[in-house]
């Protein structure tokens, strides 16, 4: 299969590009990108006005299953991510049974094959059942093909039990990815402040996040192996970061577009649709998400796209379940909070959604926009105005705090290993 892409805006971060060219792939790979490319081809796709990047890499996400098929299915799931432009996801691993296992990991493994959408590239489990006590064979794990290993949901508040995962899971070339709260600081609802007074809710403390934030640190300059932290959301989490990483400490860290677009004030609006793990923040925070994702303090940007019903979603703010769906929502919120206001280029977007993931999860041939490269793209045009509708999801899930706001930005294809997975209608 040939497909010939003629006269998009290319951009990619490895290799410096940013104008107008022609991208020719051939079955899986890329195979020319050139100002002109004349061809016989078996499709022709004109992207004027449209623009070209790596295909997007969510290194977070959940996809229910197995065991909470009511919320998401792989299949489901992976059709929201590539209606939203993302060419890889990685699952974590909070199902039922957790894969803790090799059986349950190949399992989904050989879901995801037959939904054939996306490269879906899951997490094993820390410890079995999430149980933060037993930690999980690494070795087996890694080869079975977990991607790296994260009890996400579920800090590992033993130090001593993280501290032997953290090093385990370096030992067999891979890392852990954190989820820090700790939790005789977490109880609540929403964060900690005057919305959570107002509501008469539970707040929940941002030291929650910091303090683990800062243990995993330690542990990871203590014994110099790589330490990777889940979607930060405070500005004290950022700066300690930075700080970590000018002294040389092996630390990455992610973040969420939620975390960059909204702030605590749209509970108000939003009720439990705007209620996730970590909770949206103050303005202060908003701020210094942005400035950490323009420093590099920030990684990579991933969705924590986290479906639940619209019966869990109904309950009050205290009993209803943390997080919202976020595939197709991401590259709309990218554009309109970083792009727009000039906090980041198109350079640097492409840096924190393919770039990084793929290196720091060691896809040797995602990421970029290069000859022998995977033909994994998103196609974007960046100025369509759209109001996201509640019909419009393609996720099972309807737990959005963007329902009916307007966006701009909006995928027109999605290409993973050469084939067209998604198309705009």
């Amino acid at each position: 299969m040939k497909i010939l892409l003629k006269n998009a805006r290319v951009v990619d971060h490895k290799n410096k590009l940013d104008g107008k060219m022609d991208i020719l792939l051939e079955n899986d790979k890329i195979s020319k990108i050139s100002e002109k490319i004349e061809e016989s081809v078996d499709r022709e796709i004109d992207c004027t006005n449209y623009t070209i990047i790596p295909g997007m890499i969510d290194m977070h996400c959940h996809l229910r299953e197995p065991g909470f098929e009511y919320k998401e299915t792989i299949e489901t799931g992976s059709k929201s991510a590539v209606a939203g432009g993302f060419t890889t996801i990685c699952p974590m691993p909070n199902t039922k049974p957790v894969p803790d296992n090799v059986e349950t990991l190949k399992m989904i493994i050989e879901k995801a094959k037959a939904v054939n959408l996306c490269n879906v590239l899951p997490f094993s489990s820390i410890t079995k059942g999430e149980k933060g006590e037993e930690l999980v064979d690494f070795k087996a794990m890694k080869e079975a093909g977990a991607i790296a290993f994260s009890d996400d949901g579920i800090p590992v508040v033993n130090s001593k039990v993280m501290r032997e995962g953290m090093i385990k899971a370096n030992e067999v070339g891979s890392f852990t990815s954190a989820h820090c709260e700790e939790k005789s600081v977490a109880k609540g609802a929403i964060n900690a402040g005057e919305i959570a007074e107002k509501l008469g809710v539970e707040g929940v403390l941002p030291e929650a996040e910091e303090i683990m934030a800062a243990r995993d640190a330690i542990i990871a300059e203590t014994n110099d192996i790589h330490a990777h932290i889940c979607h930060i959301s405070t500005k004290t989490s950022k700066n300690m970061i930075r700080d970590a990483k000018k002294r040389g400490v092996k630390i990455t860290c992610e973040t969420c577009p939620h975390y960059f677009s909204l702030t605590v004030d749209e509970v108000l609006r939003k009720g439990t649709n705007a209620k996730m793990n970590p909770p949206l923040r103050e303005e202060k925070d908003r701020l210094a998400i942005i400035e950490g994702l323009k420093e590099g303090t920030i990684d990579c940007i991933i969705t924590d796209h986290a479906p639940h019903s619209e019966e869990e979603k109904a309950k009050s703010l205290a009993d209803s379940p943390n997080g919202i769906i976020g595939f197709e929502t991401a590259l709309s919120c990218e554009i309109m909070n970083l792009i727009d206001t000039g906090a980041l280029n198109y350079d640097d977007l492409v840096r924190v959604t393919s770039y990084n993931p793929a290196k720091l999860l060691g896809l040797n041939t995602k990421g970029a926009i290069e000859v022998g490269f995977d033909a994994d793209l998103t196609i974007f045009d960046p100025n369509k105005e759209y109001v996201y509708t509640k019909d419009m999801i393609v996720s099972k899930a309807k737990n959005s705090p963007f329902i009916d706001e307007k966006m701009k930005g909006k995928v027109v294809y999605t290409i993973v290993g050469g084939r067209v997975v998604y198309e705009e209608k």
